[in-house]
């Protein structure tokens, strides 16, 4: 099994190329169901989890050929299947993702129901609760999710919570549906606007994305498209703390400041110097780091998926920083990890206290999840010696290339196949 080695001590200084953004491919691959003829799809990041989207719609009868720039004929005719195994979706709960669009576009889809999560439960209620105010028969039987509807139908839907793959899939349902769909306390997402701006491209009518409520006037048929994906903000996001913590220089090329602005404003507040630039966004690490307190929220407040890479530029400010997790219950997996290194963190419940200006030592550590992976490869940049992160599966669910990315920029980092 492969392992990523750090050596600490280094200044990152030059530029770092930002790839697409996972979870916006995510969704709009399968949107590509909904039209009868091939999609392309352009800075498209070679990722695991898209390379299992990209299976999964073989599976269903698609084709899809090439890599950052990809296109997707959608399944059709005697290759066309109706199912997603379990063997695809227990390995990506994103898979979830054709369901609404197999419904609307054949009339009815068996998935697998995704199962349970690291990080904690992420329960696909608001998804058949949607589809079943449309009008769609949903059916549980021996751990598939079956729905069918000869068509669905407009239906104003109020989420319990914006979830975001629930937004998604209730979104794509409805440009095929008949009449008007309403979703409220919709999840406001940038992926969740890049998504609507390509459903629009294929001819679909919906209004509001990144809004609390998006409006889908449904369409009969929708055609192929061309779109390329937008910069991932989690990735450029990750990249900004290293810079931050290793006093680097470092330009994010093509990231996208306006998608970021939670992550940009607890970056200045921790002392970095944060810049919006043509070509992306310059961050500079230089004095000591302040402590700062983060809460994570859904967007636009500061991103789950940045929790533990804050938490290990915790480790390194001036005073005490408290992060509160209120999206997910388990998502502190990293602690013990961090501590291994020599952080002190306490956790009570949801909330984690760091104590700062902790020197870190290099340890054998072990990831739990994607960003619990991204911060322990952070940690290894400023700790003293050699830190080598195992189970970076996670890692290549979310990263593309990231070694090779971070050591453009000065890091001694490598990979060791296994």
């Amino acid at each position: 099994m492969d392992k990523i080695v750090v050596e600490g001590g280094n200044r990152l200084v030059g530029s770092i190329p930002v790839s697409g953004a996972k979870n916006a491919a995510l969704p709009i691959l399968a949107a590509s169901i909904l039209s009868s003829g091939p999609s392309t799809f352009k800075n498209v990041p070679m990722l695991q989890d898209v390379a299992t989207m990209a299976k999964l719609l073989r599976q269903l009868g698609g084709e899809v050929d090439g890599k950052h720039t990809m296109v997707v004929h959608p399944p059709h005719g005697k290759k066309l299947k109706l199912e997603a195994p379990y063997e695809l979706v227990k390995t990506m709960r994103a898979s979830i993702l054709v369901l609404g669009p197999l419904v609307a576009r054949f009339g009815r889809a068996r998935v697998s129901q995704p199962g349970g999560c690291a990080i904690g439960t992420r329960p696909i209620d608001q998804h058949l609760k949607g589809l079943a105010a449309m009008g769609a028969k949903v059916h549980l039987d021996h751990g598939y999710v079956e729905v069918e509807c000869k068509r669905l139908r407009g239906a104003t839907i109020v989420l319990d919570m914006p979830t975001v793959t629930g937004c998604e899939n209730l979104m794509m349902a409805a440009t095929l549906a008949k009449g008007r769909t309403v979703l409220e306390n919709a999840a406001r997402e940038p992926e969740v606007e890049d998504l609507a701006l390509m459903l629009n491209k294929m001819g679909a009518r919906v209004q509001g994305a990144g809004t609390a409520i998006i409006t889908i006037d449904g369409v009969d048929e929708l055609h192929a498209v061309e779109h390329t994906i937008i910069a991932d903000r989690i990735e450029a996001g990750t990249f900004a703390i290293a810079a931050a913590v290793t006093r680097g220089d470092v330009l994010l090329e093509g990231a996208q400041a306006e998608h970021m602005d939670a992550i940009m404003a607890k970056l200045r507040g921790a002392g970095a110097t944060v810049t919006v630039e043509s070509g992306g966004v310059r961050v500079r690490g230089g004095g000591d780091l302040r402590a700062v307190d983060i809460t994570t929220q859904p967007h636009p407040g500061f991103p789950t998926d940045m929790q533990a890479q804050f938490m290990v530029m915790a480790t390194q400010a001036k005073g005490e920083s408290m992060i509160k997790e209120t999206i997910f219950e388990n998502r502190f997996m990293h602690v013990p990890e961090l501590c291994r290194m020599g952080a002190e963190i306490h956790v009570d419940g949801r909330v984690a206290v760091i104590r700062g200006q902790k020197k870190l030592a290099g340890a054998a550590v072990m990831a739990t999840d994607l960003r619990a992976s991204a911060s322990l490869v952070i940690a290894g940049m400023i700790a003293s010696g050699k830190t080598e992160v195992l189970r970076v599966y996670h890692l290549d669910r979310g990263y593309e290339a990231i070694e090779k990315k971070l050591r453009g920029v000065g890091a001694k980092i490598k990979r060791v196949r296994g």
